[in-house]
């Protein structure tokens, strides 16, 4: 039996950040990505910014 998600449900975004050498990058479940930053602070505002559905 395949898993569908239910319509009702929104999609819980979970974001986390990964460095990418001297950069900082948000990344999401859903497949979303941020630009890359040199301040980890950005790139964490980056990331609270699409989770809160500005993205």
């Amino acid at each position: 039996m395949a898993h569908h998600e239910d319509p009702a449900m929104p999609q819980q975004h979970r974001t986390t950040t990964v460095e990418q050498g001297r950069f900082c990058v948000a990344r999401c479940s859903c497949g979303w990505r941020g630009p890359a930053r040199r301040a980890r602070s950005l790139a964490r505002s980056d990331a609270e910014g699409h989770a809160a559905g500005g993205a």
